[in-house]
């Protein structure tokens, strides 16, 4: 527990907002559907956003329990992304490539948790 920007979640996480915005930018009917948009994004910062707030608490159990937001977050991406290439107002490489580090990020938090649970 400490600095939450060393841990490699929360740069792959932060890089998934930052691409989630990017892919929303440059999707126009995306862009133009402004509630699926900002669900799109949301669930992006919440990823990211909920590592920070777990790593930096005071307890583990809370700890915990913001990772499996963050998980939770990413399964929602995920869904989004992949609702968002099957309607075709997203490039299908672009959300695949999301959708991979959303699944990286995911795996990576549930290491951490079972590391986490073991102190």
């Amino acid at each position: 527990m400490g600095n939450f920007r060393k841990l490699k979640a929360w740069q792959v996480s932060k890089e998934i907002a930052v691409d989630a915005y990017k892919l929303v930018d440059n999707a126009p009917r995306l862009k133009n559907d402004f509630r699926f948009a900002s669900q799109i994004t949301s669930s992006a910062v919440s990823i990211v956003s909920n590592i920070a707030e777990g790593e930096e608490l005071d307890t583990l159990k809370q700890g915990i329990r913001h990772f499996h937001y963050s998980r939770g977050s990413a399964a929602e991406l995920i869904t989004q992304l992949i609702v968002a290439k099957e309607i075709g107002v997203v490039e299908a490489s672009k959300a695949d490539e999301l959708i991979d580090k959303c699944e990286h990020v995911s795996i990576m938090l549930k290491k951490l948790i079972t590391v986490r649970k073991s102190f």
